[in-house]
């Protein structure tokens, strides 16, 4: 990963800054996207500096193909090339079905499913031109079990991973790979609003492992997808669950 280029989505907190850093620690420098400025972001860049790694941030909505064309023509004006893209940026709600509303709908997979395209439309020609590239997308399990109350939140993910394996296909004879990770349960900022006791009950009932994952316990997949190591590596989905998931 040494001197590689990265830009990161969502990468201000939980699993996209452990991403974020991971990659520093590998080598890599990287540009780091999240929604809005603020201390969050501030001190991810501050951590990848003490890395010795170069960090630039870069605020944008995933879901505005203006913010995102922006951002990555501010990344390639700085680092010069991207050589990893890592589609991270996501939220969650979870909403019975038959009371979801079309906003609510939208707002998942405008953020979740159309900000994985426009970031990666965005990024694919450079990456085309150079004739190499990595794409890892951050999906979930969900998008291959399902879950109730989170109908939109699965049709998001699942349609990443489809996603995924699309691109791939079509754009490896580029010398571009494209892969998903697609976690279990994990202890964040986007699921701790719901972990009440019965919802982490019934989280650990599905767990082999019987625990929620911690983000730094899902980047060192995302680090070997990057890298050489997973040369042989495209239209997969890599599942760090705790076996809530085996395929």
């Amino acid at each position: 990963m040494q001197d590689r280029i990265a830009l990161i989505t969502g990468a201000a907190r939980g699993v996209g800054r452990a991403i974020t850093l991971a990659l520093a620690e590998a080598g890599a420098d990287v540009a780091v996207n999240d929604l809005r400025a603020g201390p969050e972001l501030d001190e991810v860049v501050r951590e990848v500096i003490q890395r010795g790694r170069q960090a630039l941030p870069v605020v944008a909505n995933v879901a505005v193909p203006e913010e995102v064309a922006r951002m990555v023509t501010t990344v390639l004006d700085y680092f010069g090339r991207i050589d990893i893209l890592i589609n991270n940026a996501g939220i969650m709600t979870e909403i019975p079905f038959l009371e979801l509303a079309i906003e609510q709908w939208d707002q998942i997979i405008d953020v979740d499913l159309r900000g994985v395209f426009l970031c990666t439309r965005a990024v694919l020609p450079h990456m085309v031109e150079r004739r190499q590239g990595v794409v890892i997308n951050i999906s979930s399990q969900l998008g291959q079990k399902g879950a109730p109350a989170l109908a939109h939140y699965c049709a998001a993910k699942g349609g990443v991973l489809a996603l995924t394996r699309a691109l791939a296909r079509e754009f490896g004879p580029y010398g571009i790979r494209v892969n998903a990770v697609a976690p279990g349960p994990l202890d964040t900022e986007m699921t701790r609003p719901y972990a009440t006791p019965a919802w982490l009950a019934n989280k650990m009932a599905q767990s082999v492992l019987g625990r929620l994952g911690k983000p730094e316990e899902v980047a060192p997949t995302v680090v070997f997808l990057a890298s050489d190591a997973a040369s042989l590596y495209t239209g997969q989905t890599l599942y760090p669950n705790g076996g809530g998931v085996m395929l």
